[in-house]
């Protein structure tokens, strides 16, 4: 598929997807976020990807909703956008966050609003002194959507989110690791080498066990212990279908030599 909008990139089995309006810090337009999704459903089937890598283009990550408007913007929504109960924000969140793959947010600017929740959906954020994190909804006389509601008690914990929600100051690098709204923070001009570093190491493990592990992962958020332990054995059936993958982990173990999956 073409993007007008968006790069996607494959490098091996690795994917980068750079949201590309670098004259707007990469504002959610309703075009970008339709090709946002549609990216998620072409590397959702590709199985040649094994991680994704989400980061944007310029000096920012993306600063949330697009509110300059613009011909496109005003049309009217289809009669499927007025049916979709989770709106084009709520869509953007369940289409990156159930994206079976491993995700990176590589934070590499500003990521406010709905574009703060785009980076929280992801698995790992990797982030450079230059990463910032606003919540900003107050602000805009709204309160929180595109899931940053859901996510964001889940990673930082309910009081901290309190703190971000109510007052919409600005986090900046050192902060955002240190309560961990970045998992990793690196050198500004290492950003992209690092998170790419990074996927190629969780690319390099057995894919279909790698899709299950994200799968029971985001499962344990909701569920209680017995419903889990019940869900993990499941999937633990799904991953002993790749018959190849486990010959393989055996073999290169007796052997003392590195892996190499296929998925099969």
């Amino acid at each position: 598929m073409t993007y007008e909008h968006l790069t996607l990139e494959r490098d091996g089995h690795v994917a980068v997807v750079t949201l590309n309006r670098p004259d707007k810090l990469n504002a959610l337009s309703r075009e970008l976020q339709g090709e946002m999704r549609a990216a998620c459903a072409e590397l959702q089937g590709d199985d040649a990807v094994r991680a994704v890598i989400w980061t944007g283009a310029g000096r920012g990550f993306c600063s949330g909703a697009d509110l300059t408007g613009g011909p496109r913007e005003e049309q009217e929504p289809t009669q499927a956008e007025r049916l979709d109960e989770y709106g084009w924000v709520g869509a953007q969140a369940m289409a990156v966050y159930r994206l079976d793959k491993p995700t990176i947010a590589a934070v590499n600017g500003v990521a406010a609003g709905a574009g703060m929740s785009l980076a929280l959906a992801c698995d790992i954020r990797v982030g450079s002194e230059a990463a910032r994190f606003k919540v900003v909804f107050i602000e805009r006389n709204l309160s929180p959507d595109s899931g940053l509601s859901y996510f964001l008690p889940r990673i930082v914990g309910y009081s901290r989110a309190c703190d971000l929600v109510y007052t919409s100051r600005a986090v900046e690098a050192e902060e955002a690791y240190r309560i961990g709204l970045l998992d990793r923070l690196v050198p500004a001009e290492r950003l992209l080498e690092e998170a790419t570093a990074l996927a190629r190491t969780i690319a390099e493990w057995p894919p279909l066990a790698m899709r299950m592990s994200k799968r029971v992962l985001q499962a344990s958020m909701e569920s209680r212990l017995e419903d889990q332990l019940r869900y993990e054995t499941t999937a633990l059936g799904y991953g002993r279908r790749a018959v190849n993958d486990a010959r393989e982990s055996a073999a290169s173990f007796r052997e003392k030599r590195k892996p190499v999956f296929t998925g099969t």
